[in-house]
């Protein structure tokens, strides 16, 4: 019995004040539904008690994003067996739907998962299982129980099972077929014999049909296991009547044809589970990478350990040849590793002391010894397994259309089927053993699989290929917009360049060059900026001074206070807003340094220019390659930066764009991109994950530059490991040829049905008298679904020509 009142601990991002909880407070208490909410800005929850008739918890936590805050919810991946078609995830998805807690629910065919996002507190995992397993379906377990080799030994099981029911089938159902076409006379009675020796066999071979449409049933819902139930069932009934010539005769012997259905079915359902298996390799091929063991140096000694225990800041040593077991940095030692599993590059990468290594790569000369800086769930390969996961369990809106169509296609076969019948038999005035044939034929040949598998197959190939590149997808819908991308705007600093500034030019005005160099690091030592840096390495041993009231200025520069006397260090902007007067030597300096490219530093002290410092950041050698793909497929590139114009334009073109917008400060960026889209651009944003959270959320598809480590793992829709901006080009590249395949399996699956269901009504039978045989039938149908699952396997090959002139170069 439901509860009248529920109460939900939803857990808010983004508050920072007692305006904020407020804010929140009154939005929930307006909401339908709500009996009371309490919002404590210490736990950063919202405590709502409601009448689950009225709403829901996806529905509060969208009042709560309306009012401009967030929500945070818990994450599990079902491992659920027994589904055979659309129906079947439509069945489990609205089942889970309806739980109270559940905010968002995906299932996908083709990896036989089911991604549930839930409200802790208000439904468990149990009551998950005790819905799924009512409903019919098998509960496997949540994606992170049991090995995978537990659950490739339950597949492999099940795999025999249907090689014993389909060779069964076939291999008395087609000897029987010719036994009868032969009409071979018997001393005894054929039709007995063959009811007595068909029977068991028919059983055995469709009880799984039978039982999975019972339960399907038994929860007012139809599947293609009611439909070919039905098929099946017509003829065999229809058979035993024949053999006792009850209301019909020995012309009603479907004996053969129900063994050849069952046996069809069950080899279809044998090759498109083999053929599903393979369309996920990417990600067990990920896990498989995972080593069980890790050398870990305690009190000075080498000790073999599980992986599950190694610590962050562990010693682990890595010989010649073996896998490295976790995130970290080279401590001593030197050496080549093969990254090629994780960034998709072939050349093996260089290590020494300080530098850092990823989880899962192989070690391939060298003793290394690294200190653990990430284990177990935080390091990079686990969070491209679980990325990868939550993209293969997404959904484009364009597998949301197919969904919707299957939801409407058994009801309408069902009813072509009986139409076909009574169509035949009573306006037609043809035999009742052709009506009866074509009914048949229609209930097993109508295919809802192919338009079930034709989206999910496509996308668990496509992004675990992109995994493969080094590209991770984090979601269907990034696929899907690939294909209307015009726009791709750059991020300069660390995108298009290296994002390791050097000082190149050091300009004084009436002091020395050390002198200025000092006050500006000693200034710059307060600021995190790459700039930063540069001059603290390039004022290395020099004399630096305590600062006092450091602040930094959003996008212009930084201030403080050095002697007693104010400092400035920054844009010329900067120097005007506060009354100094640059002086035409820094005003031609400031010219020269831009036109060649050099980001321009102006530092004053007390009111007057001490000099100016010119600071170049190398532009990717990848970079203009880039820009030309883009150009070559018809994509506009714009340039972003917070750097004046003269350096802007003089990088932008360095790397063949045109279009350039500078002076943005950090915050206005995603103000620019919404421009842009105003202006009905399409747009693609890339930037560096961190700094560019905003404009990457705003874009149409965010890219973040991973550069080899999780910090853009939680930015944007697509995450290049490698810091090449080819991958940028080469994920629009693979997003449009999965979309595209996922179109040409929808039309195939629906071009299928279109084609073969009037087929199997009979509308070639008056003119050229063709009919289609219930057996044959079966078989099409159980190939439908194969040639759908192939085509999307035909994506492994697929190298997008971004990465192939990567090759050839």
């Amino acid at each position: 019995m439901e509860k009248s009142e529920l109460t939900a601990d939803l857990r808010v991002t983004g508050m920072t004040c007692a305006a904020c909880t407020s804010a929140i407070g009154s939005a929930l208490k307006d909401a339908p539904g709500v009996m009371k909410a309490d919002v404590n800005l210490s736990r950063e929850a919202a405590t709502v008690v409601f009448d689950p008739k009225l709403t829901s918890a996806a529905a509060l936590e969208k009042v709560i994003e309306d009012v401009g805050y967030g929500t945070v919810n818990e994450k599990v991946s079902i491992r659920i067996g027994g589904m055979t078609c659309a129906m079947c995830v439509k069945a489990l998805e609205e089942v889970l739907s309806s739980l109270p807690g559940v905010v968002s629910v995906h299932v996908n065919l083709g990896t036989e998962k089911a991604r549930v996002e839930y409200v802790p507190g208000l439904v468990s995992i149990t009551e998950m299982k005790k819905a799924i397993e009512e409903l019919g379906y098998l509960y496997l377990g949540k994606e992170d129980e049991g090995s995978r080799e537990e659950q490739e030994k339950g597949q492999a099981r099940e795999q025999r099972s249907r090689i014993i029911r389909f060779s069964l089938g076939l291999g008395i159902g087609i000897p029987l077929m010719v036994f009868m076409q032969l009409d071979v006379m018997l001393p005894f009675d054929m039709a007995y014999a063959m009811l007595i020796f068909t029977t068991p066999v028919f059983l055995f071979i469709g009880y799984p049909i039978y039982l999975a449409a019972f339960r399907s049933l038994r929860h007012r819902s139809l599947n293609m296991d009611v439909m070919y139930g039905m098929g099946m069932g017509v003829a065999f009934i229809s058979s035993v009547f024949g053999t006792f010539y009850i209301v019909l005769d020995r012309q009603f012997l479907f004996y053969d044809t129900v063994l050849m259905l069952a046996g069809f079915l069950t080899l279809g359902r044998f090759l498109e589970a083999r053929a599903k298996g393979k369309t996920n390799q990417a990600i067990k091929k990920l896990m498989r990478l995972r080593p069980k063991k890790a050398m870990v140096v305690k009190e000075g000694v080498e000790t073999e350990m599980d992986i599950e225990d190694v610590q962050i800041g562990d010693l682990v040593v890595i010989r010649p040849g073996e896998t490295i077991p976790v995130d970290g940095i080279v401590k001593s030692g030197e050496g080549h590793v093969d990254e090629s599993m994780i960034t998709g590059e072939p050349i093996p990468v260089f290590k020494s002391e300080g530098t850092t290594v990823i989880g899962g790569t192989v070690n391939g000369s060298g003793l290394l010894r690294i200190e653990a800086r990430q284990v177990g769930k935080g390091t990079m390969l686990s969070q491209i397994i679980r990325l990868v996961e939550e993209a293969q369990g997404s959904k484009p809106a364009i597998q949301r259309i197919a969904d919707r169509a299957v939801s409407y296609f058994i009801p309408l076969v069902l009813s072509i089927a009986i139409a076909s019948f009574l169509f035949w038999f009573l306006i037609m005035g043809d035999t009742l053993l052709f009506s009866l044939t074509v009914l048949i034929s229609v209930l097993v040949i109508a295919c809802p699989c192919a338009l079930g598998l034709a989206t999910p197959t496509a996308v668990t190939v496509g992004t675990g290929r992109g995994a493969e590149l080094g590209i991770l997808i984090k979601n269907g819908e990034a696929l899907q917009r690939s294909g209307d991308i015009d726009t791709f705007v750059f991020d300069k600093t660390g995108t298009l360049t290296e994002g390791k500034p050097v000082v190149e030019e050091v300009i004084p005005f009436g002091v020395s060059t050390d002198e200025l160099l000092a006050v500006t690091a000693s200034l710059e030592k307060g600021s995190e900026h790459p700039i930063a840096a540069a001059v603290l390495e390039k004022a290395d041993g020099l004399n630096l001074r305590e600062i006092e009231e450091f602040r930094a200025v959003g996008g212009k520069g930084i201030a403080g206070r050095i002697d007693r006397e104010d400092v400035l260090v920054g844009t010329g902007k900067l120097m005007e807003e506060n009354g100094i007067s640059i002086g035409p030597e820094a005003e031609k300096a400031l010219s020269r340094m831009g036109a060649t490219g050099r980001t321009t530093l102006v530092v004053a002290r007390a009111g007057t220019i001490l000099g100016v410092i010119g600071v170049s950041d190398m532009v990717r050698p990848t970079s203009k390659d880039a820009v030309s793909m883009l150009s070559s497929m018809g994509i506009r590139s714009i340039m972003i930066t917070g750097d004046n114009e003269r350096t802007a334009r003089s990088v932008a073109d360095s790397v063949g764009i045109r279009d350039v917008i500078a002076n943005v400060l950090p915050g206005q960026k995603a103000e620019e991109v919404r421009k842009l889209q105003s202006a009905g651009r399409k747009v693609a944003f890339v930037g560096d994950g961190l700094n560019d959270a905003p404009a990457l959320a705003q874009a149409d598809i965010g890219i973040a530059q991973g550069g080899g480590t999780d910090v853009a793992m939680e930015s944007g829709d697509i995450v290049l490991v490698n810091n090449d901006l080819r991958d940028a080009v080469a994920s629009i590249q693979l997003g449009r040829k999965v979309m595209g395949r996922i179109k040409q399996n929808i039309f195939w699956a629906f071009a299928y049905n279109a084609a073969l269901i009037p087929v199997a009504a009979g509308i070639l039978h008056p003119l050229f008298n063709i009919t289609l045989r219930p057996e044959f039938a079966g078989l099409a149908m159980a190939l439908s679904s194969v040639t759908v699952v192939t085509l999307s396997l035909m994506l492994k090959r697929y190298e997008p020509a971004a990465r192939k002139d990567r090759r050839r170069n």
